[in-house]
């Protein structure tokens, strides 16, 4: 078809008006038009690019918001390795950065005097790393941080930020790095829109972020208020800037996102005044964007490059968190929660309140005598705090403000979640109580969850609701079950539209493939986790092999032991366990696993313990693994090393009583590299 040139002149024109407009309003904060003119002019651009193909660009607003779902999240080899900040909690940490700064300076000649060294210090945005990489000007992908060296492609998603240009103000190769984050008020507006739908609610921003981020379908991210600031240039076909401030100057020059809210540092005191002023909650919502502290930067870029790396952390910076919110609130009640091996939780209800920037209203209590200990009543007052930002706890109860009526509680000898009979039995040797029956619903709810999770089978839109209805409509019971199910069933189901249900068919059907370990995970076998699950899948390969073992020859195996040697013997004994596995098998293509041949870590046991910075602790083992090591949960004298995160606890202690050493993740990761 042939363009006319006016339509060719008009559509060029309408994306450098809208691309300016939109860094006025994303970027600058500073709009010069309203909403709807902006509106007006992007429909008409719209409108434009339908009536004639040929006009439509990559580069194109238009073309951030694509409708259609892409089969999976590719993976990117980043051009540049990766990195995350180590942590300090102190003003001691930072001085013993600051003096560790000053003197590689000193030793390696960059430095006549000490008084050279000046820091830039910027705000940890709480959300999700992303890699951008332009070339010639031109968004070519947008990566997550992954693991440092591999990220995911995360493309369509991140052009469907209206603050992140498809095009620089000039035509040059860049690499930029920054984060993802949801606007605290739009978190709230969506927490509000999800509650009135019935649907669960985002547990903090940045979860919702990284969510939204990670999805196949480009348009749920493109209804999410989600921005950018971009911090650092990792490459560039232009010449580095000479300083940290500098650097974030010429980010904003070329039209990127830029966080203004930055300020030089000449002194220590410098950098405790600013730290102590954001890290007041009343500032902290000044902005509409969650922060979890501030990073420092050496502000000269040479000695950053003379100060280098130590494993994924660079050694010119450091992120000096906030402590963990903690905030007061009152048990309401306490009950129980049924888990897929049928061990029952007790969980406070409390009366909902915030804390680091999400409502609370409950909290987990492990078990009957972590109560015992912290004398938890109904009634009682206590103090709740985010363990790592993430996961509620009660600390302590304010024994003070303890009312007369408070009720001590005690474990229950029945409950209904336990099915049948609803017989409820404590296991010998242990804190935990759990279901003698396994025919509740709730429990085989949770197996089947378990089953289809990321862990397991990772069965992508297999989630808690899917499942729950799945069940009450008859259609799942065990775990063969889902690989029977049809495209008619599903789509006659409320809620089930057609993309919905292809994208759920599909994931079933790639998850017909799957490793012996996987396998295992998704089966619930009392006592087996992955790093069990890894060496029973690598030292005894196939499911034949299993179902012959004999407990004993199961117990020989490194890292198993009796007690799991037993429960996997009697798990693969039952009738009715083999005549799943029969039923489950005929669906399936079971891949063996190989073990790790050598490795950094090879003959090495790790224990993980706390909140590592960014890896989560089944990242970490995976890590471990990988690396011919194997991970343990509890501290011995084989023990190689402890890999200890915020807020670790025995198990640290346990170590330090041993005399075994202690890592961060940084030096982990510096291990493995080697």
């Amino acid at each position: 078809m042939n363009v006319p040139e006016e339509a060719k002149e008009r559509a060029a024109k309408l994306r450098e008006v809208l691309a300016y407009h939109a860094h006025r309003y994303y970027t600058l904060d500073a709009p010069e038009i309203s909403d709807s003119a902006y509106d007006a002019l992007y429909h008409e651009l719209q409108a434009l690019e339908a009536q004639y193909p040929e006009l439509a660009r990559e580069a194109s607003v238009t073309r951030r918001i694509v409708g259609e779902a892409v089969p999976e999240l590719t993976k990117v080899r980043h051009a540049a390795a990766q990195w995350s900040f180590n942590d300090a909690f102190t003003e001691e940490d930072i001085r013993a950065f600051d003096e560790r700064v000053r003197k590689a300076l000193l030793a390696g000649g960059h430095l006549v005097s000490t008084r050279e060294v000046s820091y830039d210090l910027e705000l940890k945005i709480d959300g999700l790393k992303v890699v951008l990489t332009y070339e010639k000007g031109v968004l070519k992908t947008a990566a997550t941080r992954g693991d440092g060296v591999v990220g995911e492609d995360v493309t369509h998603n991140i052009r469907t930020i209206a603050a992140v240009p498809a095009r620089l103000a000039r035509p040059i190769d860049l690499i930029a790095e920054g984060e993802v984050y949801l606007t605290r008020s739009g978190f709230a507006k969506l927490n509000e829109a999800r509650e009135k739908a019935g649907e669960p609610l985002f547990a903090n921003p940045r979860n919702a972020a990284a969510g939204s981020i990670r999805q196949l379908d480009p348009s749920v991210a493109a209804t999410r208020p989600l921005g950018v600031f971009v911090y650092d240039v990792a490459a560039t076909s232009e010449t580095f800037p000479k300083t940290q401030t500098e650097e974030l100057d010429y980010l904003a020059t070329l039209g990127l996102p830029v966080n203004r809210e930055h300020r030089h540092a000449a002194t220590l005191d410098e950098i405790f005044s600013y730290w102590q002023k954001w890290q007041g909650q009343d500032v902290r919502d000044s902005v509409d964007y969650q922060i979890d502290g501030v990073v420092l930067k050496v502000e000269s870029r040479a000695a950053q490059g003379a100060l280098g790396y130590t494993g994924k952390a660079p050694r010119w910076g450091i992120a000096y968190k906030f402590p963990p919110e903690q905030v007061q609130t009152i048990v309401e009640d306490i009950t129980l929660q049924v888990g897929r091996t049928g061990r029952l939780t007790p969980v406070a209800h409390l009366r909902p309140v915030a804390v680091a920037g999400t409502t609370v209203a409950r909290a987990t209590l492990h078990n009957e005598d972590f109560i015992r200990e912290k004398d938890i009543r109904i009634g009682d007052t206590v103090i709740l705090q985010k363990a790592g930002d993430i996961i509620p706890e009660i600390v302590a109860v304010v024994k003070e403000l303890r009312p007369k009526g408070a009720r001590q509680w005690h474990f229950p000898t029945h409950s209904p979640l336990c099915g049948s009979d609803g017989a409820i039995e404590r296991v010998a040797g242990e804190a935990a109580h759990r279901c003698v029956s396994a025919d509740s619903f709730d429990q085989q709810m949770h197996k089947l969850i378990h089953f289809a999770g990321k862990h397991a089978f990772d069965i992508d839109g297999m989630g808690r609701e899917t499942v729950r209805v799945l069940m009450e409509h008859d259609l799942i019971a065990d775990f063969d079950d889902i690989f029977e199910l049809t495209k008619d069933e599903l789509l006659a189901l409320d809620g089930f539209e057609e993309t919905k249900t292809t994208n759920l068919i599909g994931a079933i059907r790639a998850a017909r493939t799957v490793s012996l370990d996987r396998l295992l995970i998704g089966l619930s076998i009392p006592h087996v986790g992955e790093e069990t699950a890894f060496l029973l899948a690598t030292n005894l390969e196939t499911l034949a092999k299993l179902r012959n073992a004999s407990a004993d020859a199961l117990a020989r195996i490194d890292g198993i032991g009796p007690i799991i040697g037993a429960s996997v013997h009697t798990w693969f004994g039952k009738v009715e366990n083999q005549e799943l596995l029969s039923r489950l098998t005929k669906h399936l293509t079971v891949r063996k696993v190989a073990a790790p041949v050598g490795g950094p870590l090879a003959g090495q046991t790790v224990v993980i313990t706390g909140t590592l910075p960014t890896l989560s602790r089944d990242e970490a083992e995976a890590m471990v693994r990988t690396a011919g090591g194997k991970t343990a949960a509890s501290v011995s004298a084989k023990t190689s090393f402890v890999i200890a995160g915020e807020a670790a606890g025995s198990k640290l202690a346990r170590a330090e009583s041993l005399g075994i050493r202690i890592l961060n993740e940084a030096e982990l990761l510096d291990k493995i590299d080697r």
